[in-house]
């Protein structure tokens, strides 16, 4: 995974490091236990009995012997808004490697896929309020208008923002009316240890399953830091980033209940999120794109059939 984080200072283009992405996990899907998993890129659908075949490609008839019509930019399969968390927290660790520009390659890569397979794709940012938003829709401006936004987050230096994520999905869920599979990246630290917040945060995400949206959290973190706390055996000075908060203390002597903590936050997500039929995806950066895609093609096969 290291080599396409290497590349974003190299790269000026993000839908070159999509495509790189994708085409490097479709090979490692024929590979695994997956192998013969449909992952569908067509310009064409089969032609239904009775309508009219001005539309229907007769060079695939003649070449196939079976009636396809050519699809048109407003036929799509499913439409998919993603969201992602721009807040202060996203750019730990403070490198390239960071949650940020994590979430920007694999909104890029799903954005890849989802117009491969004629599905509409938008983007929205947020923190502690809704900062872009394009529309799902199926079209090139669309499309390079969304790719220009995900590349300005790959080279934009850290701003104190903090997290609302509660108050901004709120507002994003009555900005789109039409049903949508949405899909959010975000590490959820938004009040970590105020009793309300996770029931809050709940509250907006039952918010798009009542507009009857399909969702799915894809919880980004640096497990190795963030929840495991693995640091070196010496004192450090801890800054919030959001805050500017400081704090010294020596790991070793907080690790352990600190792994309590953390890991209980992650379960109490994920069962409040069960709970409501929301697919919750714990993602750790160190681990590759592997879990974001595959989650995505899994969803979507469930959702057009």
């Amino acid at each position: 995974m290291d080599k396409y984080f290497d590349k974003i200072n190299q790269i000026n283009h993000i839908d070159i490091l999509a495509k790189q992405i994708v085409e490097g996990f479709l090979i490692g899907l024929h590979k695994s236990p997956f192998h013969g998993f449909s992952v569908e890129f067509s310009e064409h659908r089969l032609y239904n009995e009775g309508e009219s075949v001005k539309n229907v490609d007769w060079k695939v008839f003649a070449r196939t012997d079976k009636m396809y019509v050519k699809k048109y930019e407003e036929e799509t399969n499913l439409r998919c808004q993603i969201l992602v968390d721009i807040s202060s927290s996203m750019y730990f660790p403070d490198n390239s490697e960071n949650k940020l520009n994590f979430s920007a390659l694999c909104a890029a890569s799903l954005i890849y896929l989802l117009k491969s397979q004629r599905d509409a794709f938008g983007l929205t940012t947020f923190s502690d309020k809704i900062y872009f938003h394009a529309d799902a829709k199926l079209n090139e401006n669309n499309r390079n208008n969304i790719y220009a936004q995900l590349e300005h987050l790959l080279n934009q230096k850290p701003k104190s923002q903090t997290t609302n994520a509660k108050e901004a999905i709120h507002a994003f869920a009555e900005m789109i009316h039409r049903r949508s599979l949405v899909v959010i990246f975000s590490d959820m630290f938004d009040n970590i240890g105020d009793e309300n917040s996770l029931q809050e945060i709940v509250d907006a995400l039952q918010h798009l399953k009542y507009n009857k949206h399909e969702v799915v959290l894809f919880h980004v973190i640096d497990k190795r830091h963030e929840i495991d706390l693995d640091y070196e055996n010496r004192p450090y000075e801890f800054v919030d980033i959001e805050t500017n908060q400081s704090i010294k203390l020596h790991t070793n002597m907080v690790k352990e209940q600190y792994k309590i903590l953390s890991e209980k936050f992650v379960q109490d997500m994920r069962i409040a999120c069960l709970q409501n039929k929301i697919d919750f995806v714990e993602v750790d950066i160190n681990e590759g794109f592997q879990t974001v895609l595959q989650t995505y093609l899994l969803k979507r096969s469930k959702m057009i059939k």
